[in-house]
């Protein structure tokens, strides 16, 4: 009733005659313009909807934190609802867009597909893991999108140490032991250097394990590794990887996981019980499943308005659009956080012009701040200004101030600054909860009929 009220209260009067935004995502972008635009719409103006597959936004540049037990999964995701009170919130995946008709097909979470009219659209819905055909990569990998998967890979990094300090099978050992992360981009450096740290810290407690058991292996197909610091930082990064005993892998490629054994393309193999991937991205799948013009590598086509090129009363930004760089002509701005939130009120106050007729919009124009990597506890990669070059304690403070200053709202960041400070007074927790992934098998096995001489036994027996 609550969301009823709410989504009355910003359209006001007769739905059907009121201009409808639909915004397709409710990740930075997507949230962002929503948030402008219910701020700077008056009543009846327009009807607002985000639809998403989840109720909440995911500040993803947290997520390795996440996964090392840094901060807490409920405080890098932020409540869709809360935040967009006078928006009306869906949680299902639009898969088909007909752009031609102002439609599209809408699959709720639970129930029936329906219909979605709108009179402008808004193409927000981000980017997902771009996979190869590599054989067992879709049965053992994992990627590190999502705050499910961060808070999985806390969970199954810790009990892989379980089970490589309870076996006496040295086999079984060496597979638990051994962690390969492919792709050496922020994603995957960040990923692998807070998990190697969270698995170095926790071998205090396991008495057979020690620091040298470990194996971390950071596979990349390119001849460096994070590339968006600059190859003097990304090349120092690296050295302090390999310092710290991860075998990187350059200019190497995962050519199999079958049975979870890996088969590098430099002739490598060895069984690895955790495998996660991170080699770059790709537009969402519903980008393809619609009417709009596309760019080469699938992105929806804008212009510097953000407006979807040969269609009218269309916009698009983030990591599902291929937007002109105004700095660097002929080129687009790369499809990042940075990006995504800063094209937000640019693109709603470009709806909001066009809603209103006026022909006066905003081109997007960002010069890149730099970029900031956290490599574990105090330690980091960062390049600022284009000239500000940091390794170290320093460039993890700059890494953590910017972000802590980036993730949107106050009772956000105020949470995480709370996980950050008791972290200064306490140790790490190194509790595993792998079964949180299927919370049911407990009480399944407990249901299970019992057979003792063929016969089966009341649960009172």
């Amino acid at each position: 009733m609550t969301e009823s009220r709410n989504y009355r209260l910003v359209h006001g009067g007769d739905d059907a005659e009121i201009p409808h935004v639909l915004i397709v995502g409710g990740g930075y972008l997507g949230m962002y313009t929503a948030m402008r635009l219910q701020k700077k719409l008056g009543a009846g103006e327009a009807r607002i909807t985000v639809v998403d597959p989840n109720s909440y936004m995911t500040y993803q540049p947290f997520l390795p934190e996440t996964a090392a037990g840094s901060i807490s999964p409920r405080n890098v995701v932020v409540p869709l609802r809360k935040v967009l009170d006078r928006v009306k919130v869906l949680n299902g995946r639009v898969v088909r867009i007909e752009h031609a008709r102002r439609r599209v097909e809408f699959e709720p979470n639970e129930g029936e597909p329906r219909e979605i009219r709108y009179d402008y659209l808004v193409m927000a819905a981000g980017a997902v893991s771009r996979t190869l055909p590599i054989p067992g990569l879709a049965e053992w990998g994992i990627g590190i999108k999502t705050v499910e998967e961060a808070a999985y890979l806390r969970n199954h990094v810790l009990e892989q140490l379980n089970i490589a300090d309870s076996t006496d099978d040295p086999e079984v050992r060496r597979k638990a032991l051994n962690f390969v992360f492919v792709g050496g981009g922020f994603a995957g450096a960040e990923a692998i250097a807070e998990l190697e740290d969270l698995a170095r810290d926790a071998t205090r407690i396991y008495p057979s394990i020690g620091i040298d058991d470990l194996r971390f292996y950071l596979i990349e197909a390119a001849d460096k590794i994070l590339p968006e610091v600059g190859p003097e930082v990304g090349q120092k990064a690296l050295n302090q990887l390999r310092l710290r005993g991860i075998d990187v892998r350059l200019s190497t490629f995962l050519e199999s996981a079958v049975d979870q054994h890996i088969k590098l393309s430099d002739g490598t193999e060895f069984d690895a019980g955790t495998l996660v991937w991170t080699a770059g991205v790709k537009p969402s799948p519903v980008v393809q499943a619609s009417d709009l013009p596309l760019g080469p590598k699938g992105h929806v086509d804008t212009n510097e308005f953000l407006q979807v090129n040969g269609v009218d009363n269309a916009f698009a930004g983030g990591d599902n659009a291929q937007v002109p760089d105004l700095n660097n002509p002929g080129r687009y701005y790369p499809p990042n956080a940075q990006n995504a939130v800063r094209q937000a009120p640019v693109l709603a106050d470009n709806v909001i012009a066009t809603l209103r007729g006026s022909a006066k919009l905003t081109a997007y124009r960002h010069k890149n701040l730099g970029a900031v990597a956290g490599l574990g506890l105090h330690k980091g990669a960062a390049q600022l200004f284009g000239k500000v070059k940091l390794t170290g304690r320093f460039a993890w403070w700059a890494h953590r101030g910017y972000h802590l200053f980036a993730v949107p709202t106050f009772n956000r960041k105020l949470r995480v600054l709370a996980d950050w400070t008791l972290a200064f007074f306490l140790r790490r927790d190194f509790a595993a909860l792998p079964e949180m992934g299927e919370p049911r098998q407990a009480f399944q096995e407990a249901s299970r009929p019992q057979v003792e001489n063929g016969q089966l036994l009341s649960r009172a027996s």
